[in-house]
């Protein structure tokens, strides 16, 4: 019971955002059969992504998009290059001319932008974790979505750690170092991980549902044309982390993700 004090429009919203909590990807289908569906549509949040034509750091919020089976518009700048793959050379004319007119300013001048009925969020890890607590995929409490916050931030320090290891210049050196972290590295960072997760049944990361965490974790080291060129080295490092396994194997299998990458555009990186 919400109160005759309150208006329909915010009683809906409130409702809604219950049910997402607890049924994240179910709750609008729930909240419309049970309503007759005549009031919900005009109050849904408007969501606009703006990024370039690529993956990189807008993806995991096109994923959690998906998870929630949630409408959002998915703009992109497209991009060229004068030299491939020398981004010296880039082109990307409808960007330079937002930044240029201020359209882009909430976002220091930068994509990913998120807009949530015309309001803009900047950075794309405060756009993944207010996606994340909007549709639902922050755990069902306070420690949880801590403990889930805390698995994104290892994932922020494994890829730090990573691209310091990549960044040798000499070619033998470089070649060595790769090595160590996909045989060594990789597998014992993991192992760190696996320890520092929360009691559970599984096969998440934390809690009973899928979170933040299992997806980050999942594009970290599982996904399609992911965070690693070496694929095969990165799903080596998990298979001695039971825990990790299940949980990126339990993402691998939810159809609208398996739907989603079969479907979206394939870009350079």
């Amino acid at each position: 019971h919400f109160g005759s004090s309150i208006s329909a429009p915010i009683r809906a919203r409130s409702f809604r955002r219950r049910l997402q909590t607890f049924l994240p990807g179910q709750a609008m289908s729930l909240f419309q059969c049970c309503s007759g569906g005549s009031n919900i549509a005009p109050d849904m949040p408007t969501y606009r992504l703006t990024y370039f034509d690529a993956r990189g750091v807008g993806e995991i919020a096109r994923c959690l998009f998906v998870l929630a089976k949630m409408p959002y518009e998915d703009r992109r700048f497209p991009m060229s290059f004068g030299t491939p793959g020398d981004f010296s050379t880039i082109k990307r004319p409808e960007f330079d001319a937002a930044k240029a007119t201020g359209e882009l300013d909430a976002s220091l001048g930068k994509v990913p932008m998120l807009e949530v009925d015309g309001k803009k969020i900047g950075q794309s890890k405060a756009i993944e974790r207010f996606l994340a607590r909007e549709l639902g995929f922050v755990g069902a409490n306070n420690v949880e979505a801590a403990q889930i916050e805390q698995l994104c931030e290892t994932v922020i320090d494994f890829k730090a750690a990573y691209t310091k290891a990549k960044d040798v210049k000499d070619p033998e050196a470089k070649e060595r170092a790769m090595k160590k972290w996909f045989d060594e590295d990789l597998p014992a960072n993991i192992a760190l991980a696996e320890a520092s997760l929360p009691a559970g049944k599984g096969p998440f990361l934390v809690g009973s549902k899928v979170s933040l965490a299992d997806v980050v974790w999942y594009v970290f080291l599982a996904a399609p044309k992911g965070f690693f060129d070496n694929t095969e080295g990165a799903r080596a490092a998990f298979q001695k982390a039971p825990r990790m396994k299940a949980a990126i194997e339990a993402v691998e299998k939810i159809p609208e993700l398996q739907e989603w990458f079969k479907v979206r555009k394939d870009t350079m990186f």
